[in-house]
C-alpha cells in the first residue's frame, strides 16, 4: 500500500531518475533551460494526480539538475514531470508547456504516459552473458510479437516474452547462437498522421521509441508494473540456459516525438535544444533519421543517457549485445557534421562495462551517409554489411561481373575489414533482414508490392536485386517453384558458409512470404507473423537450414577469426579455381567460381571445396587431387531433397579416389560444397 504521508526534502542530483533508498525515493531530472519543474505523483490507475511538488529552484536544483527526496514514499507510485520557462522568448526552440505531463527519460517501467517505480527482485542465480565469440556466432533476427502471434504458433501466451520462451527448443534445433530482437524498448505504435488509416495498421516494427530503459508492456503477459521487466529477465535467463545470446535492436537516432508537428512525450518538453539537433535560430529539426527529428547524441548529457541505457541493459537485464539502428547518426556532431572521432562512439567502444558486449552498427543513415567498412571507433564495432547483401543477391541472380565480388564476400570482405585492426567477424553478413524482401520473396518478385501500407506503393526500396524466376508472385508451375527453391538455397548457402558472421531473418528457413511487401513496418497481421504451419509445408527447406548451420559449426575453417594466417590456427589457405584447376575466370561474362579451403592439419576433414555456378548452363569442374583422401558431397542445391544436403551421420562419398582426376558437373544456378575426408 502506497502511503500518502511523505516529507519533501532537497535530495541528490545523482543518479538520474527515481532511486529507491532507505526510507523513501530520490527523484532527479536534467533540464538546463526550464525555470520551473514540478514532480507529479499518481496512484496506479488514477487519472488525476495524487499530489504535485514544485521544485524550489534554489533548494532542489544543482547546476542543471532538478532533484528532491520524498521521505516515506514507497515503490508502487507513478510519477511524471511538468516543466516551464518564463520568460520564453524562443518558443519554437524551447518547447515548454506546463500542460504537458512528461515522462522521465530514465523511467525503468512505464504505465501509460507515466513512469512506474517498481521493486524488481529477480533471482538470476548464476546467469551471466555468454560471451560467444562473434566469429562463432549465427544471429537470428526476429520480431518479438510476430514470432509467436500467429494462431498456429501453439504457445499459451502469443506475442510476448513468455511466448518466445516456449519456442526456445525450436531455436536450439536450428543451431543459431543469438537472437537479435527488433525494438523491445517502449515505443509509440501510432502511425504517422500522413499515412491513410486502415484496420490493424500500426507502427509494428518499433522504430519509434518513447523510452530507452523500459521494456514494452504490451510484449509481456505478466501484469503489474514490474511484469514486463521480470518477464524479459526470465526470457534472457532461459535463452542463456539454452546457450543462446540476446542482442537488442537499439534506436538512438530519433524518437517518437517526430518533427515540430509531432507529439510531446518527454524529451521535447524537458529540454528540446539539448536532446535534438536544431537550427539554433528557427528551431527547425535537423532530420538525418528520416523520422522528423535527430537525437543530439554527441551532446554530453545525451551521450551520458545513451551510455547509462546500455549499461543498464547489460548489468540489470543481462543482454549480450546491441544492434544500433542508423548508427551513422551517432557519429554526427551537434550541428549534423560528420565527426572523425565521435565522442559517443569512442566512449562506448572503450566503456569498461561494455567491454565484452557485442556492438553492431547499421553503418548508414537516412541522409545518405554510408560508412560500411569505415565506421568510426573501428576496432570495436561490427557492422551490418550491406555490400555483402547486394553482391550475393546480384551474383545469384546471374548478373555479369560479380565473380570477383563473390570471392571477396566469401572471404569476409577483406576490402572493407582487412585494415585498421578489423577482422572477418566485423562483417555481419546478411541477404535479408526485417527491412526488405524475405528470402522467399527475393526469388519470387521483381518489384515491391507495398499497396497494403496505404502509401500507393511509394514506400520501400526500389533497388532489391531480386528475380522472380519467370513469374511475378505465387506460381503453380513446378518448374518455376523448383528454381525458386534452388535459388533460395543458393543464397542461404553462400550466406552461412562465408567468412564473417551470418545473420538469418526469422522465417526464411521455412519460406515465409510477405506477398512482395518489402517494407512491412505497419503490418501487424499475417503478412508479418510467422505461420508455424510452414514448418511442415516447407520441411525440406527447414532441414536444409538446420544442416547448413551445423556444417558451419562443424568446420572451423568457415569461422575465421582473423585475416592473418599467422595469428589464427583456424585460418584456411584459400585457392581459387574455375572449371580447370588454378584457372579462375574473373572476366565480366563469368558467372561461376570454385574455392578450395585448406584447413588445419589436425582437422579430420581439412578440405572444403565450394562451387558456385550462377550461369544458366551447367559447367564441369575439375577437382583437386589429394592422394589418400575422398570427397564427400555435403551440398548440391540442384538436387531434390533430401539429397540437396547430406546428414553428417550419413555421409555421401563421391565415387573414385583423389589419386585420380575427378570432375564434378555443377548444374545451372547451383551451389556445390564438397568436404575432404582423409585417413582416420
Amino acid at each position: 500500500m502506497v502511503t500518502t504521508q511523505f516529507e519533501f526534502s532537497r535530495g541528490s542530483p545523482l543518479p538520474f531518475g527515481a532511486t529507491v533508498l532507505r526510507g523513501g525515493i530520490n527523484f532527479s531530472v536534467f533540464s538546463k533551460h526550464a525555470t520551473a519543474v514540478t514532480l507529479i505523483l499518481f496512484f496506479p490507475g488514477e487519472s488525476e494526480p495524487l499530489v504535485e511538488f514544485p521544485f524550489d529552484p534554489y533548494l532542489n536544483r544543482t547546476g542543471d539538475v532538478w532533484h528532491a527526496f520524498l521521505l516515506g514514499l514507497d515503490p508502487g507510485i507513478h510519477y511524471a514531470f511538468r516543466m516551464e520557462r518564463a520568460p520564453n522568448d524562443k518558443p519554437q526552440v524551447y518547447r515548454f508547456d506546463r500542460r504537458n505531463v512528461l515522462l522521465d527519460p530514465y523511467a525503468r517501467a512505464i504505465r501509460g504516459p507515466r513512469a512506474a517505480i517498481i521493486n524488481s527482485h529477480f533471482d538470476w542465480e548464476f546467469d551471466q552473458p555468454l560471451n560467444i565469440p562473434l566469429a562463432d556466432s549465427v544471429i537470428y533476427e526476429l520480431h518479438l510479437r510476430g514470432f509467436t502471434q500467429h494462431p498456429s504458433s501453439g504457445v499459451s501466451k502469443p506475442g510476448t516474452f513468455a511466448g518466445l520462451i516456449e519456442k526456445i527448443p525450436y531455436l536450439q534445433s536450428l543451431g543459431i547462437t543469438a537472437v537479435e530482437l527488433l525494438p523491445i524498448f517502449e515505443f509509440d505504435e501510432t502511425l504517422r498522421p500522413d499515412v491513410a488509416d486502415a484496420p490493424r495498421r500500426i507502427n509494428y516494427w518499433g522504430y519509434n521509441p518513447t523510452s530507452f530503459f523500459a521494456p514494452k508492456p504490451s510484449y509481456a503477459a505478466e501484469g503489474g508494473d514490474a511484469g514486463p521487466v521480470n518477464e524479459f529477465k526470465t526470457l534472457v535467463k532461459h535463452l542463456h540456459a539454452a546457450g543462446i545470446e540476446v542482442i537488442l535492436d537499439a534506436v538512438f537516432n530519433h524518437t517518437a516525438e517526430g518533427d515540430e508537428h509531432g507529439p510531446v512525450h518527454s524529451f521535447r518538453g524537458i529540454d528540446n535544444p539539448i536532446y535534438y539537433m536544431l537550427k539554433p535560430e528557427t528551431g527547425e529539426y535537423l532530420d538525418y533519421s528520416g523520422c522528423g527529428n535527430t537525437l543530439n547524441c554527441n551532446h554530453p548529457v545525451v551521450r551520458e543517457l545513451v551510455s547509462d541505457v546500455l549499461r543498464y541493459w547489460v548489468t540489470e537485464m543481462h543482454v549480450d549485445g546491441f544492434r544500433f539502428d542508423l548508427a551513422s547518426v551517432l557519429g554526427r556532431g551537434q550541428d549534423g557534421t560528420v565527426l572523425d572521432s565521435p565522442p559517443l562512439l569512442e566512449h562506448l567502444a572503450h566503456d569498461p562495462v561494455l567491454a565484452q558486449t557485442k556492438l553492431i552498427a547499421e553503418a548508414w543513415d537516412a541522409a545518405g551517409l554510408s560508412q560500411v567498412g569505415s565506421f568510426p571507433a573501428w576496432g570495436r564495432w561490427a557492422e551490418w554489411n550491406g555490400k555483402f547483401r547486394d553482391d550475393i543477391r546480384r551474383f545469384v541472380k546471374g548478373e555479369p561481373g560479380m565473380v570477383s565480388a563473390l570471392a571477396t564476400r566469401l572471404l569476409g570482405s577483406p576490402d572493407l575489414y582487412s585494415t585498421n585492426l578489423r577482422e572477418p567477424w566485423h562483417s555481419i553478413n546478411f541477404v535479408t533482414c526485417h527491412d526488405g524482401f524475405t528470402l522467399a520473396d527475393l526469388v519470387s518478385y521483381n518489384e515491391k508490392h507495398n499497396q497494403a501500407n496505404g502509401e500507393q506503393n511509394r514506400d520501400g526500396s526500389w533497388v532489391n536485386f531480386s528475380w522472380n524466376c519467370g513469374v511475378e508472385g505465387p506460381s503453380s508451375s513446378p518448374e518455376v517453384n523448383r528454381l525458386r527453391s534452388r535459388q533460395a538455397r543458393n543464397l542461404a548457402t553462400l550466406l552461412v558458409l562465408s567468412q564473417g558472421v551470418p545473420m538469418i531473418l526469422a522465417g526464411d528457413e521455412v519460406g515465409r512470404s510477405q506477398l512482395g511487401n518489402n517494407n512491412a513496418y505497419c503490418q501487424d497481421n499475417e503478412i508479418s507473423w510467422i505461420d508455424w504451419n510452414l514448418l511442415e509445408t516447407n520441411a525440406n527447406l527447414l532441414r536444409f537450414f538446420r544442416l547448413l548451420i551445423r556444417l558451419r559449426r562443424d568446420h572451423p575453417v568457415l569461422r575465421r577469426g582473423t585475416f592473418s594466417p599467422l595469428a589464427d590456427s583456424r585460418a584456411p589457405r584459400v585457392e581459387w579455381h574455375g572449371v580447370r584447376l588454378h584457372a579462375p575466370d574473373w572476366s565480366y561474362e563469368s558467372r561461376s567460381l570454385a574455392m578450395h579451403l585448406h584447413g588445419r592439419p589436425d582437422d579430420r576433414q581439412e578440405h572444403l571445396y565450394l562451387i558456385a555456378n550462377a550461369h544458366w548452363e551447367p559447367h564441369e569442374f575439375e577437382l583437386p587431387v589429394l592422394p589418400g583422401w575422398e570427397w564427400i558431397r555435403a551440398i548440391d542445391t540442384s538436387r531434390d531433397a533430401p539429397f540437396d544436403i547430406s546428414d553428417p551421420n550419413q555421409p555421401e562419398t563421391l565415387p573414385g579416389r583423389m589419386a585420380d582426376p575427378l570432375h564434378y558437373l555443377a548444374q545451372p544456378r547451383s551451389v556445390v560444397v564438397l568436404a575432404g575426408s582423409g585417413p582416420r
